[in-house]
């Protein structure tokens, strides 16, 4: 799987075969989440909103949002509100500002009750105006403090005495009387004309007067994050770490798949490939080792990235597949002899393979035929982690049984490193597969051939099956 791409197949593999794993992270992290709540008190948000009158850019509405939370207004707010232990440098992380469409200035506070919260909001809308009335009214020029009316009383008093000058130039028809009085009537348009467009850009005429549009609602509802959400946070991070890993995990796994890997790895040939019923073990080990128990409980004893087994033929197709490795293993020798078959510790799967092997050669021809004997076969269990195969006595030869993708390529070395050092050449290698059997056949009888699986008792210790 490790140069397979990820496929939402195999997340639902995961998902199907690793629930109860799953399951148990979600919990645990609804938990964390749940304990994530209790650290932070919850917190309710309150909205007031300023209309602005007038045409606004949207570079100025952002302005007035910065003005809105500004240290002028929030200190102000912080005074007014007087709350014990509660300044203004607090509050400023507690209150937000944005523009809304229709030059509307939304202003958020948020406090530890609902009550608190729509007060503050509310405290910081009115010193918004009141601020932003005072920027619009404020300014150092005396004659610009008397406001427009003071100014168009000067327009006026401009007008009167153009008119008095033009009354008074000489009343003859000369040149020099009527470009004077042309001159001033030209003055006083253009006095009217700037005095007209005055009062259309002057932002204290068009900008001024904003307004609360009412009080700030009390909020019903905790703010976010609320406890709730942190716990189904929690959850799905849980969740999704747990199958990040698993896909990972996957990706690292340095396990032999393909035949022509585990034959380079063991030193021999692949006689071929059997098939083993997909059935769960008649009995597990009822051993007291608590990480095996606890294994089971989550569901992690059984491999999860291996294909879903296909569908195989029924039991007797199944034990053409033996009878020809057999066949294989008789041809590949120069006369029968005894074999060990060597299967890890641990490869349930190869286990089955091997018994039901070891049937089918007791159960074909005699041996003391040389030409149609099949090999006496034994088995034994080797564990992976230190393997130790028995020295070589009446056996003359291994023959490895494992499933595929369930070895790396140093412990399948060690394997056959142990088998030389016991004198035992690797004759061959047989890889058993998992499918899903067919019903048996209930129409004419099975060959002569067909006999049960028999259990494999004994392993290392070398009993005969």
């Amino acid at each position: 799987m490790s140069d397979d791409p990820i496929r939402l197949v195999t997340v639902g593999r995961i998902l199907r075969r690793r629930w109860r794993l799953l399951a148990i992270l979600t919990v645990m992290g609804a938990l964390v989440g749940y304990g994530t709540s209790m650290l932070f008190p919850p917190r309710y948000t309150a909205s007031a909103s300023v209309l602005l009158p007038g045409q606004w850019e949207e570079r100025e509405l952002l302005t007035q949002a910065e003005i809105a939370t500004s240290s002028a207004v929030v200190d102000r707010a912080a005074a007014t509100l007087g709350w014990t232990g509660v300044s203004g440098a607090e509050l400023r992380d507690q209150v937000s500002a944005k523009a809304a469409d229709g030059n509307i200035i939304k202003i958020s506070g948020t406090a530890d009750t609902p009550e608190r919260a729509q007060r503050l909001s509310d405290q910081l809308a009115q010193q918004f105006v009141t601020f932003a009335a005072r920027i619009a009214g404020d300014n150092t020029d005396p004659d610009a403090a008397a406001g427009p009316e003071a100014l168009r009383q000067k327009v006026e008093q401009t007008n009167r005495r153009i008119t008095d000058l033009a009354n008074a130039a000489d009343p003859g028809q000369t040149v020099e009387s009527v470009q004077a009085r042309t001159e001033l009537e030209k003055l006083r348009t253009a006095l009217q004309e700037a005095m007209k467009k005055l009062d259309q850009a002057d932002p204290a005429v068009n900008k001024a007067g904003m307004v609360v549009m009412g009080p700030a609602a009390r909020p019903t509802g905790e703010a976010p994050p609320t406890r709730m959400q942190l716990i189904v946070a929690g959850a799905l991070l849980f969740l999704v770490l747990a199958v990040i890993g698993h896909l990972t995990a996957a990706r690292v796994n340095r396990r032999l798949r393909t035949e022509p890997e585990i034959a380079a790895a063991l030193g021999s040939a692949i006689l071929g490939t059997v098939d083993v019923p997909d059935e769960q073990p008649a009995h597990r080990p009822k051993g007291r080792d608590p990480r095996a128990w606890i294994r089971r409980l989550l569901g992690v004893d059984t491999r999860w990235d291996i294909p879903t087994p296909q569908t195989s033929g029924d039991e007797a197709s199944r034990q053409i597949r033996y009878r020809r490795v057999c066949a294989r293993l008789r041809d590949q020798l120069p006369a029968p002899r005894r074999l060990l078959v060597v299967v890890p510790d641990g490869d349930e799967i190869a286990h089955r393979a091997a018994g039901q092997l070891v049937a089918e050669a007791r159960s074909g021809p005699s041996p003391s035929s040389p030409s149609r004997g099949y090999p006496m076969l034994r088995v034994v269990g080797v564990p992976v982690s230190q393997p130790m195969v028995p020295d070589r006595d009446t056996e003359s030869g291994a023959l490895v049984v494992l499933s595929a993708g369930s070895w790396t390529a140093e412990e399948l070395a060690g394997i056959a490193e142990a088998c030389a050092d016991a004198g035992h050449e690797v004759a061959g290698i047989v890889v058993a597969a998992t499918v899903r059997a067919c019903p048996t056949r209930t129409a004419g009888s099975p060959p002569h051939h067909a006999t049960p699986a028999l259990a494999v008792r004994g392993h290392a210790s070398g009993g005969s099956v």
